[in-house]
């Protein structure tokens, strides 16, 4: 195992990246209609009133400390969502106990990312002969000060292992004990590309839709399509 305090620490730096996410998941407005936590929550108790699908909406709030959340910024709920609705079968690194923000260096890397794990998604949908999916291509900005940076491994630590997270888990679960903001480390599915995996969306700076892409799903994944590019919003 590699031990967080054994990674060198990120200054300051803005950074941009992308990630996507399923266009079937609305975007979460509440996030963006308040200015801090005390509004937040004033708003979530008179919208629980009248809405009964909000708790779905928001999702497990209890992961997420109102403290981190980036009130004011655009895309807030884009950087609050990512923790508070956690994939139960976990990354790779998280077992899915807590939620993680992963950014790419580029939109291709990202899409190499996604694309791999929804490859296998697919291929063990019994039946699926024939399906589109559209995802959001999200643009993110942060500072990645006091990132961990896992650069200095070489590609074959087990951290970067293509089939088994053991490895990276742990990692994941000593940066989560040790307060560290993120990592940023090796793509997996992207040669020579760079990732960030985020611990927090207390250091987000803005994330703005910038396209959507659709993978075609043929009896195998065949296509994959950039629909539009869209101004930031």
């Amino acid at each position: 195992m590699v031990a967080p305090e054994s990674l060198a620490v990120l200054a300051p730096r803005r950074v941009e990246g992308y990630r996507l996410i399923n266009s079937k998941f609305p975007p979460i407005a509440l996030f963006d209609d308040v200015a801090d936590a005390e509004e937040f929550e004033a708003l979530y108790r008179l919208q629980a009133m009248t809405n009964p699908r909000l708790k779905n909406e928001l999702g497990e709030l209890s992961l997420l400390p109102c403290d981190e959340i980036p009130f004011r910024i655009r895309g807030c709920s884009y950087a609050a969502a990512a923790f508070t609705h956690v994939n139960p079968n976990g990354s790779r690194f998280s077992d899915g106990s807590f939620g993680v923000l992963y950014i790419a260096d580029t939109l291709a890397t990202a899409i190499a990312e996604v694309s791999h794990h929804q490859k296998r998604y697919w291929e063990r949908v019994e039946g699926l002969r024939f399906e589109r999916f559209v995802f959001r291509g999200l643009r993110c900005a942060f500072d990645e000060q006091g990132c961990r940076d896992a650069l200095a491994l070489a590609q074959d630590h087990p951290i970067f292992d293509a089939q088994s997270y053991s490895a990276s888990r742990e990692l994941g679960h000593g940066l989560k004990r040790a307060g560290a903001p993120g990592l940023r480390y090796r793509s997996v599915r992207n040669e020579g590309a760079t990732c960030w995996a985020l611990m927090t969306p207390r250091h987000v700076e803005e994330i703005v839709q910038t396209t959507h892409i659709e993978m075609v799903w043929n009896e195998g994944l065949t296509q994959i399509n950039r629909l539009s590019a869209l101004g930031p919003r």
